[in-house]
């Protein structure tokens, strides 16, 4: 096992330089992996421009893989030599915050992301997975080590992302961005249940993009302001989930604002670098307000009596439900209907259940 080895790191700010540290040992809970392949993440220009506090000479990167090198005693179910890869958050999986689901938050705020932040990163021939009997994970062999790098941040991130956002089954779901972690969270929605993604973007080619991974409608924000262009869309209905995966103020208030009240937004993008503060108006404030007396429609479903949506959703590899007329049905106050007026066989299980507003006295029992 060689003495030292060569790690990418910033000096201090605005610098960065390849420079000689010690191979680290693993402690009981830990692995040292051998670096394969590893990728620079956009957070990596932000921290090397001064917008995450380091410390001086810190080795950065969070996005790796390799094969493991060296195992804590503790560390079971893995060998040397395994291929591996390491997500950019390295949980604890026992505290209080990784019980709960919220894993990136592990300890506190961020507590999750540990490398380069509260540790040397991955961008060195060696480096440390902590709690390694959860963090590594098997890449299989069919797999090459430059393609498992992307799921180390940019496919993990875009599915968290999807997966805050609760999407419920064929639930309305507006992603803002469509960059490589948006578009990672369109392929999470879709793959959680929902019933139509309209992405917005403006580049053709993730446009294009984001049609072939599962994207029902792209809105361009250069064509006009994307909220009301979703508005109509949705004939006003407004969605049940927004996700934003830019990074800018103005984006994070166009999803509280085509989100229905009540319903979910669900933040992945980096506004650390941006220097304008957040500013929503009430009227966007309120909009993300859960309503007291909150009715909830099916998801992803239009109002009584309206326009006829498809029964099945478009999604790559299957047939425009538009050549099969049949399916389409719309929905009425006493169920399901197809455009022949007969009802669904599933008028039951569709049918529409108005929610009893509480009164104050049950309010105060909550």
């Amino acid at each position: 096992m060689p003495e030292m080895m060569n790690a990418f790191v910033m000096p201090e700010v605005g610098k960065t330089a390849v420079t000689q540290k010690p191979v680290p040992e693993p402690g009981p809970e830990e692995a040292i992996v051998r670096t394969t392949a590893a990728l620079i993440c956009t957070s990596d220009v932000h921290t090397v421009k001064g917008a995450l506090p380091v410390a001086a000479g810190v080795t950065l990167g969070h996005e790796a893989v390799g094969v493991v090198h060296a195992l804590g005693s503790a560390v079971e179910g893995f060998t040397e030599g395994q291929r591996v890869a390491v997500n950019a958050v390295t949980p604890c999986f026992r505290c209080h915050y990784c019980q709960s689901g919220f894993t990136s938050q592990c300890g506190g705020p961020l507590g999750g992301y540990r490398y380069t932040a509260q540790m040397d990163g991955n961008m060195a021939e060696y480096f440390v997975v902590p709690a390694a009997q959860g963090d590594l994970a098997p890449i299989p062999d069919e797999l090459s080590d430059e393609k498992a790098a992307y799921c180390c941040d940019m496919l993990s991130t875009g599915f968290l992302g999807a997966e805050h956002a609760r999407i419920g089954l064929g639930e309305t779901v507006a992603v803002f961005a469509q960059g490589p972690v948006g578009l990672c969270a369109t392929i999470g929605a879709n793959l959680l249940g929902a019933g139509r993604v309209i992405a917005v973007e403006a580049r053709p080619e993730r446009r294009e993009l984001a049609r072939r991974f599962g994207a029902d409608d792209v809105v361009d924000f250069t064509a006009g302001d994307p909220v009301d262009q979703i508005m109509d869309l949705t004939g006003g209905e407004s969605v049940d989930a927004a996700i934003e995966a830019f990074g800018f103020p103005q984006t994070f208030e166009a999803c509280v604002r085509v989100t229905k009240a009540g319903w979910r937004v669900s933040n992945i993008g980096y506004h650390g670098e941006n220097p304008e503060p957040l500013k929503l108006p009430l009227d966007a404030f309120g909009l993300g307000m859960a309503d007291k007396s909150i009715h909830r429609t099916l998801p992803g479903r239009q109002h009584p009596d309206g326009a006829a949506v498809p029964a099945t959703a478009l999604r790559p590899g299957r047939s425009d439900p538009d050549d099969h007329p049949p399916l389409r049905l719309r929905r009425h106050r006493d169920g399901l209907h197809d455009d022949a007026g007969q009802v669904g066989p599933h008028r039951q299980a569709a049918h529409h259940v108005p929610v009893t507003p509480r009164t104050d006295q049950q309010e105060g029992l909550r």
